[in-house]
């Protein structure tokens, strides 16, 4: 028991120097964020907008400018959240590998590589709700703050998935960029007030984006369908950890090649 949780902990700290160690993903958690809220709230106006929201099945009117915030700064955290526990993901292959084929076992590592989702989503949620409550007023700040860390979860896991999957950076950074657009557009109160769109509670963010908009904007915060959210990162995160589990580590070609001349 005491080596799995050294190993654990060992293995947290490795996945977190490996965010650190991305100065890329440091610069878009750090300006990418303040800046697309901002930009949401100097491009849209301060037209009141009346949007229904099925979270709390009533119309809510509210300025365009504190919809287009909200929702950016989910869409935001979403990309963020994706592209970082994509890069580690991807980039910590390798090392995934030789550490299986020196012995280390499966199941702390997959747990490290969760926990490491789940506090990487946790800071950047912390952070962007500081963020809307400086530019916009917030009625609920906690149950925001638990969306937005949905948010960060959801794509977190489609990132350890993704990272766990694709063949080249390229395609998994596509992906991730693609999957948010549609997620967020669709859902953006600004350009689809009714949120009618077939389909769309089907989306990862339904639960999220419901949540922060009434957690945000009005005096009710939809819980119940920030479930919808932890469902998703949930299936996301147990498909990663399926794909890592029945991943066998294989010695490189390199070795395999040396041995065959040593031979």
């Amino acid at each position: 028991m005491s080596l799995s949780w050294t190993a654990f902990t060992e293995l947290l700290r490795c996945t977190l120097l490996g965010h650190l160690r991305n100065r890329l993903a440091l610069v878009l958690a750090v300006a990418f964020i303040p800046v697309w809220i901002a930009v949401a709230r100097l491009c849209t106006s301060g037209k009141v907008v009346r949007i229904w929201l099925d979270a709390i099945s009533a119309p809510v009117s509210a300025p365009a400018s504190q919809l287009g915030q909200v929702a950016s700064a989910v869409g935001a955290i979403t990309m963020v959240a994706g592209f970082i526990t994509f890069t580690e993901t991807f980039q910590s292959r390798q090392t995934d590998r030789r550490l299986l084929l020196a012995g280390y076992l499966r199941l702390p590592m997959l747990l490290a590589k969760l926990a490491a989702v789940a506090l990487t989503a946790a800071l950047l949620a912390l952070y962007t709700t500081i963020l809307l409550c400086i530019s916009m007023p917030v009625r609920h700040k906690f149950a925001l703050a638990v969306a937005l860390a949905g948010a960060g979860l959801v794509y977190g896991g489609i990132g350890l998935l993704l990272g766990s999957l694709v063949r080249g950076e390229l395609e998994g950074f596509f992906l991730i960029i693609m999957l948010s657009l549609v997620d967020t557009g669709l859902q953006n109160p600004v350009f689809n007030t009714l949120m009618d769109v077939a389909g769309v509670s089907a989306l990862p963010l339904y639960g999220v984006n419901q949540l922060a908009l009434s957690s945000a904007l009005t005096p009710r915060s939809a819980w119940s369908h920030g479930l919808l959210s932890l469902t998703w990162s949930l299936t996301t995160c147990a498909l990663a950890l399926l794909v890592l589990h029945t991943h066998r580590p294989s010695r490189s070609p390199w070795s395999r090649r040396t041995r065959v001349h040593a031979e």
